[in-house]
């Protein structure tokens, strides 16, 4: 979260053109009114901004610098454009309200359970675990625990890879600091490299799976909700007796319906949102 100095301030000359003063206002009010135009355009330059708030491209290089550590915004390229930042993506995550996930994740979920007649779960990132939101237990896995309101490790879990793929490697490093991974099972991922990898993967398919990663006897597929900005709110889950859901074969039998359990989700979240 951006913290701003108490009681610093700018006063500021009209701008050449005079449509838009920025007079008495506090560093705060001016990181909050770029942090408005960013969102609203996608991308913004200093020489952009500092039209904008009627500022010199001085303070406007500076609001943007601000509002840059604090990952509001950022910069892809030196001198190039500053555009969203993952700070603006949590805060379009917190407006998908809980509510939200659960309407339209709810038909979606029960629908797949019944497809697959296995656990279907759905969950959401929490600094670098997962945590269960909706669980629906299958006919196959009714002595697997539902796992409701569990937090669970981000980086050994297939919801957990299939959310952590749509993070910047910098995103990742900050998730995870010094680069730790704890080992769960003799299958878990500890290596930094191998996770990027894997990750990496992830993303270019849109899916995830762990093979007791995390609990042996489990065998978890995953697939990302993504909302309109292209951020993760969450992943659809399909949990399965690592005994019949190993094989190449026998996964890939369920990707097909994980991930449009996955897009179908983004679509009802996206329609309730308009």
């Amino acid at each position: 979260m951006a913290r701003f100095p108490h009681g610093d301030s700018f006063t500021l000359a009209d701008p050449p053109d005079g449509p838009r003063r920025a007079s008495g206002m506090t560093s705060a009010e001016l990181a909050l009114r770029t942090v408005k135009l960013v969102g609203q355009r996608g991308s913004i330059t200093v020489a952009e901004l500092s039209r904008e708030l009627g500022v010199a491209p001085s303070t406007a290089h500076r609001v943007l610098n601000n509002c840059r550590r604090t990952e509001f915004v950022r910069q892809d390229v030196s001198g190039g454009p500053y555009v969203i930042g993952p700070a603006i993506h949590e805060l379009a995550l917190t407006v998908t309200s809980a509510r939200d996930l659960r309407q339209s994740a709810e038909p979606v979920l029960e629908q797949l359970r019944s497809s697959v007649d296995e656990m279907v779960s759905f969950y959401v990132l929490e600094g670098k675990s997962v945590r269960v939101v909706q669980a629906l237990p299958g006919g196959r896995t009714t002595t697997v625990a539902s796992g409701l309101g569990a937090l669970l490790p981000a980086h050994c879990t297939a919801g957990g890879k299939a959310i952590l793929a749509h993070e910047s490697q910098r995103e990742l490093r900050h998730r995870f600091p010094g680069k730790r991974l704890t080992r769960h099972t003799d299958r878990s991922i500890t290596d930094w490299d191998a996770l990027l990898n894997e990750l990496d993967v992830v993303r270019r398919r849109g899916w995830a799976v762990s093979v007791g990663e995390y609990d042996p006897s489990l065998t978890s597929l995953a697939s990302a909700v993504l909302i309109g900005s292209g951020a993760p709110a969450g992943a659809v889950v399909l949990t399965g007796f690592a005994t019949w859901l190993r094989t190449r074969s026998e996964i890939d039998a369920h990707v097909a319906q994980v991930m449009q359990a996955a897009n179908d989700i983004s679509v009802r979240l996206r329609d309730n949102r308009s």
